[in-house]
Formats: structure tokens, C-alpha cells, sequence
């Protein structure tokens, strides 16, 4: 803002031009330093940051759900139990970070103020393909920090209005973008979760079985990786579950997490120990 703007009292003449619906762009055309991936990062320098890991995608008939554990690892530290992954960014999507933490939360926060901002602009939603697109350019534009290992790559779900029918995407960190079809998993424990999810999954899944199976692959992922949290009994730490169909975006509650994470608990002490 300019001293005349500031003395009296108007805004800076940037904010009362005609311009594109894109927030992201307006930002970085007048405040490039807010913009997460404009910020220079000291070379040569270790930077040990929390990293959000397991994150996965599962779509069930009607809808789609996106769901993450609870812990953030620092090298072979634990920076965090309950950490939020998972994070609904306008009425009908939501988006899971893996990698850095702070980088990946700050992309996310962005994205659900240009979502927003667009619908506030040309007064209707941006469809799905055009929030996935919107996300894989501001992944694109973190291309320096992550290849100073500051990366943050999220994985992208939403109900699409149009087909009627959850979708899912998957990005790298140049900002590609890819549809995945059934589920997709990604983070250090996804490797695990994808195993689980191939013999769970099943066309035809309802809510609540898609809801039983994202627990169970997120245990699998937390029994073989680390950096993944399981369901905590003792402390009542349970994953994020967000479920996006037609009747919107909304987080399944802890109590119907709590009977399931309970549920998947007991099977899997009767089977180890079927006395």
C-alpha cells in the first residue's frame, strides 16, 4: 500500500482493477512473497521439517472419500500424534497433503481461498477438472522448494456434479496431474496401503463398507511403515475421514470412527489368536 492510499484511508488501485478469477495469480502479481514457492530457502542448509505421510482415496457408489492418519514424523522423530492430513476445501472436494508439513498445509490454505475467491468472481462453482487443474498449477509453482526437499504433493477428491460420481487425483511434484479410477494412496505408507486396498476393494462398496476399508489399509500402512500412525485405543486418536458425494463434503465423526477402528481391532485379534 502507498503512503497516499494509506493517509486516506482507500484501498491500493491493484484491488479495484478488472482482472482474471485466479487469487493465486492476484497474489503473485502484488505480494509474491506470500505465495509458498516464491520464498528463497538457504542453500546447503538441512532443513528438518515435519512430514505428513499416509494419505488415501477410495470411491464407493455415490461419492468418494478421502481419508489420512494422525501422525507427522520428523526424520526418525515423531513431531506429532494428531496432526490434520486431510482438509475439505470447497463444498464438494477435499485434499490429503504428504511432505512437508508446513509447505503442503500453506498450499492447501491457498487453494481453499482460490476456490473461493472464484466462486465469489463469476458466481458458480469451478468444476472438477478446473479445481484439479487450479491445484496441479500452484504444485507446479513449488518446483524450487521441493527440489531443495521442501515437496509437498497432495492427493486431490471430489464429487463431480456433473458425471454424479466421486473422482480422484494424483499429482507429482512438477504439478502433473493424474486421474486415478477405484482408490489411490500416497505418503511413505502408501505402498502398504495400495496392497490392502487391492484385496478390499470391490465395485459397489457402500459408505459405511468404504469407510471399514479405509481403516483397515490405513492399520496395514501403520503396521509396516513408521511414519504412519495407527488407531490409538488408549488416547482415542482415530483417522481423518472427510466423504464427498451429493449431499456434500463433511468429516465422518469420532464416534462412528470409534466403533469402526474398534470393529477392525477386534478382528484382527481374532485372528491372530482365534482362541
Amino acid at each position: 500500500m502507498t503512503s497516499a492510499d494509506a493517509s486516506n484511508g482507500r484501498l491500493p488501485a491493484a484491488f479495484l482493477q478488472a482482472g482474471s478469477a485466479s487469487f493465486t495469480e492476484f497474489v503473485g502479481a502484488h505480494a509474491p512473497h506470500l505465495i509458498p514457492g516464491s520464498r528463497a530457502v538457504p542453500g546447503g542448509v538441512p532443513i528438518d521439517a515435519p512430514h505428513g505421510t499416509t494419505i488415501l482415496a477410495i470411491q464407493y457408489t455415490g461419492g468418494v472419500l478421502l481419508a489420512g492418519d494422525r501422525r507427522a514424523t520428523m526424520g526418525n522423530l515423531i513431531a506429532n500424534h494428531t496432526m490434520q492430513k486431510v482438509f475439505t476445501t470447497d463444498e464438494y472436494s477435499a485434499a490429503g497433503i504428504a511432505g512437508t508439513a508446513g509447505i503442503a498445509i500453506e498450499l492447501v490454505r491457498l487453494f481453499q481461498v482460490e476456490l473461493e475467491h472464484y466462486e465469489k468472481i463469476e458466481g458458480t462453482l469451478l468444476s472438477l477438472e478446473g479445481k484439479a487443474n487450479r491445484l496441479a498449477s500452484m504444485i507446479r509453482g513449488n518446483l524450487g522448494m521441493a527440489m531443495q526437499g521442501l515437496s509437498a504433493v497432495p492427493l486431490f477428491a471430489g464429487y463431480d456434479l456433473a458425471g454424479d460420481r466421486g473422482r480422484i487425483f494424483s499429482y507429482d511434484v512438477t504439478g502433473g496431474c493424474y486421474e486415478e479410477t477405484d482408490h489411490h494412496s500416497v505418503g511413505s505408507g502408501s505402498l502398504f496401503a495400495r496392497g490392502a486396498l487391492k484385496k478390499l476393494w470391490r465395485s459397489g462398496l457402500t459408505r459405511d463398507e468404504a469407510i471399514r476399508v479405509a481403516v483397515e489399509a490405513l492399520y496395514d500402512a501403520a503396521d509396516d511403515d513408521s511414519a504412519t500412525g495407527g488407531p490409538d485405543l488408549g488416547r482415542r486418536i482415530w483417522p481423518t475421514v472427510a466423504l464427498l458425494d451429493a449431499e456434500g463434503a463433511r468429516f465422518v465423526s469420532a464416534e462412528q470412527l470409534e466403533q469402526v477402528v474398534t470393529g477392525v481391532v477386534q478382528q484382527r485379534r481374532e485372528e491372530a489368536d482365534p482362541r
